[in-house]
């Protein structure tokens, strides 16, 4: 079982930003995809980034499009998600997951789930 680990969720004020670091107990050059997840109470979970392994193309929600950056450092087997000008409605827990199929922001594409971190903005 390959094990996820994400760490830097916190409580913000509107505007501030974050970012959220996930670390594979394996390499991540055995899956073509990782993304972030994300899920607040009482909602569906629904996809927020991903990056492809191997040559760093990404992929966003158009909710977070130009505030979100997804990034890799395989050496570090280490994935992270920078969130800028962070608004109310971005409060959840955000998972990070490893996939084999390309299907970048469809949590049925991933196997792989971490515990989870939560991020809190206040308005």
């Amino acid at each position: 079982q390959v094990q996820l680990v994400e760490s830097g969720g916190d409580s913000v004020q509107a505007g501030g930003s974050l970012r959220l670091s996930c670390t594979s107990s394996a390499s991540l050059s055995s899956n073509p995809f990782m993304g972030w997840f994300r899920q607040a109470p009482g909602k569906e979970r629904e996809g927020v980034a991903a990056i492809a392994i191997l040559f760093g193309s990404t992929y966003y929600d158009d909710s977070v499009k130009g505030r979100f950056t997804i990034s890799r450092d395989i050496a570090k087997n280490t994935v992270y998600l920078q969130m800028n000008s962070l608004k109310p409605e971005d409060t959840a827990m955000y998972y990070c997951a490893r996939g084999d199929v390309p299907r970048p922001l469809d949590q049925s594409a991933y196997r792989y789930w971490g515990q989870g971190t939560q991020v809190t903005v206040s308005s």
